[in-house]
């Protein structure tokens, strides 16, 4: 017999015999040595329910006002940490970054570049290439600061190129920070309600078209 050629088991001439790793069944067809698995005992793929969910990418534009306000006091939390942990000036995150939203979006994205390298599920390389990004962020940063006008002591809204044939853009003054916090609470609670009431009107034109 051909020694490169595999045995069929219904091959006559060859007893074929079940290799060790396989399960002896029953008439019944299951393994006798299988132990029952409970109705709430975790799986392989479930991670038994310890596992962090992905990160994705969050998209401003499109948040609802539940998500919206869940993901500013996620943002809120992480840049507090980053700003402490890295000894980071108003320079590169001003106490206002969340009125500007060139800085909104760009700390948003390193956040959740921060979540994914250091997903339990990443390899070794997941920290360093943070650190790269992170590296690139800062420089992106300080262009945003100068150009929004936001300082560590006083704020004005970014300043908008007005096209032709277009309103130009309010006047904006500075004014003085006095309580970074609380404006941060204010400005959550103004953007979850008008998300709130644009879902509001867009559920009125469903059932009253």
């Amino acid at each position: 017999m051909d020694p490169t050629h595999s045995p069929d088991p219904g091959d006559p001439d060859v007893d074929f015999e079940p290799e060790h790793d396989e399960p002896d069944l029953d008439e019944s067809g299951d393994d006798p040595d299988e132990g029952e698995v409970g109705a709430d005992a975790p799986t392989p793929a479930m991670g038994g329910g310890d596992m962090p969910p992905i990160p994705r990418p969050i998209n401003w534009r499109t948040l609802s006002s539940d998500d919206a306000e869940h993901e500013w006091l996620a943002l809120n939390e992480w840049v507090n940490w980053l700003r402490h942990e890295f000894a980071l000036p108003a320079q590169i995150i001003p106490p206002m970054w969340h009125r500007h939203p060139e800085l909104v979006w760009e700390l948003s994205a390193l956040h959740t570049r921060w979540l994914g390298c250091y997903d339990p599920e990443q390899d070794a390389a997941g920290p360093i290439s943070f650190m790269t990004d992170f590296a690139a962020a800062r420089t992106r940063l300080r262009e945003w600061v100068q150009i929004s006008g936001t300082r560590l002591d006083r704020d004005r809204p970014t300043r908008q190129t007005t096209w032709p044939g277009e309103d130009p853009a309010p006047a904006s003054d500075e004014v003085p920070i006095t309580d970074r916090d609380a404006d941060f609470i204010d400005f959550v609670m103004d953007d979850v309600a008008r998300r709130a009431a644009a879902e509001n009107a867009f559920l009125l034109r469903e059932e009253h078209p």
